[in-house]
């Protein structure tokens, strides 16, 4: 692979952008997609996730001489597949769910090489939210930090301290697991420091 490969975000999520920064690869450019995110019938969350990441990494053409990273985050209880809220009715519906169990959040990573190859990998995380209050669900939903978020929340924000445990990644709920991400992105031979 050249040396000087650039490293495209084909996502807009600012917090995407920041963890790659974070870990030392900061992309090169940003180029998000608009692809059909609706599920198919029986669907199961995981691979909903991947499906959309692999779909976002296909549909970010014309960059053909870079390493180009995609990334889809789906939030599951059980079998079904928790919204992007986009209205309080269903933040509040997704808020009432988790409230006081278990659920699972999976990312998909997946990584396109200036020549060609595509390799990809699926975060699976279980998140345990303590019983919530209908003050504190009027409280998250007043911070207006749900909305376009999957499940209705965002891990690094208000709603962190209503979590009690998460078992596997925090940064793939977050939206890009980053441990995952590094290492699609060396094995296929992408080196920080590129032309930028």
């Amino acid at each position: 692979m050249p040396a000087d490969a650039r490293l495209v975000l084909a996502s807009a999520s600012p917090r995407r952008r920041d963890l790659l920064t974070g870990i030392g690869f900061p992309p090169d450019a940003i180029a998000p997609t608009d692809i059909d995110e609706t599920e198919h019938a029986g669907e199961l969350p995981r691979d909903l996730a991947l499906r959309l990441t692999l779909a976002k990494l296909s549909a970010a053409t014309g960059h053909d001489d870079a390493y180009v990273l995609a990334s889809d985050t789906v939030v599951g209880v059980g079998r079904r597949i928790l919204p992007k809220t986009e209205t309080e009715d269903e933040a509040r519906a997704c808020l009432a769910l988790i409230s006081g169990r278990n659920h699972r959040v999976f990312t998909g990573v997946a990584v396109r090489a200036p020549d060609g190859r595509v390799s990809s990998r699926l975060s699976m995380t279980r998140v345990a939210v303590k019983r919530l209050s209908a003050q504190e669900i009027d409280e998250y939903i007043a911070s207006g930090e749900w909305q376009g978020k999957a499940g209705g929340y965002g891990i690094q924000g208000r709603f962190g301290a209503h979590i009690i445990q998460i078992t596997g990644s925090y940064t793939g709920v977050m939206g890009l697991p980053v441990y995952e991400t590094r290492q699609l992105l060396i094995g296929l031979g992408y080196r920080p420091g590129g032309a930028g």
